[in-house]
């Protein structure tokens, strides 16, 4: 029997970012998904105008409910998350499951190209670390692990020394296992991981294809987390992801409204 996987993350009404695109994604794979949505958000923010309802009190006894019936997961990935009172929530739900097993997956969402999102704040950056210690699977992207760690980000490129130091803050402040992507290299685009059942560093370069599409990051992170949880290796794990993420993007490129983000549901079969 496949997995139970929890997703923690928002529920957007119009575009295929964070659980409508994640659903679909880890669904295909076979596994049994669970959601608790951290907000409903009208749409996805990069139109610049949208409405966010934050769904804590539901989540506070939503939890109470299912700690009541004892309701238990294989997997929890976290995603966006709208306050530190959720962080706190979510965090000692994380650590609870994690004593029976359960394996914790978190893509930080603050940020990319060197700034945080519409309608995320500074303060995202501080209790997200609180996240970090009870991650066995920490999936930033370059501009939030730098966040993070309280690194400069800079814009052009970065050794790979740098990479390994900011692996290395994660680390220290409690992730396990680290995939930093959209990192620019000397000579080259690549993600930077950290294997912690093997112990080892890797680097897997790509080549970058110039169109955006909100929703990627969660896709990714969605197929990482399948191939991770089906008994791959973190590296090989991410190469899949990475190949899959690319196709998707050459696939969609001409799309004219790419805000709403992939059609996810029409390029399924792309994955096998």
């Amino acid at each position: 029997m496949k997995d139970q996987i929890l997703l923690i993350n928002d529920l957007p009404g119009y575009g295929k970012v964070a659980l409508s695109a994640m659903i679909p994604v880890l669904s295909h794979m076979g596994f049994n998904l669970y959601n608790l949505p951290t907000a409903l958000v009208s749409n996805t923010l990069d139109y610049g105008l949208f409405d966010i309802l934050d769904t804590t009190d539901y989540m506070k006894n939503t939890l109470a409910v299912w700690e009541k019936l004892g309701f238990s997961f294989d997997a929890i990935s976290t995603g966006f998350i709208v306050s530190e009172e959720q962080v706190g929530l979510i965090a000692d739900f994380c650590r609870q499951q994690s004593r029976n097993g359960t394996k914790i997956f978190v893509d930080p969402i603050m940020g990319d190209d060197g700034k945080l999102y519409n309608g995320i704040s500074e303060k995202t950056v501080t209790y997200m670390r609180e996240l970090c210690k009870v991650s066995d699977y920490m999936i930033p992207n370059y501009t939030e692990a730098a966040l993070l760690v309280g690194m400069e980000i800079k814009t052009d490129a970065i050794i790979i020394d740098e990479g390994h130091q900011l692996i290395n803050g994660l680390r220290e402040m409690g992730a396990k296992s680290v995939v930093i992507t959209s990192i620019l290299l000397s000579d080259r685009m690549a993600v930077l991981g950290y294997d912690a059942e093997t112990d080892e560093y890797f680097t897997l370069p790509f080549e970058f294809v110039p169109v955006r599409f909100p929703g990627t990051g969660d896709i990714f992170s969605a197929v990482m987390m399948g191939k991770v949880l089906s008994g791959s290796s973190l590296k090989s794990s991410v190469q899949a992801a990475m190949d899959y993420i690319r196709k998707l993007i050459v696939l969609n490129k001409d799309n004219v409204d790419k805000y709403k983000g992939i059609p996810i549901e029409a390029w399924l079969g792309e994955m096998d």
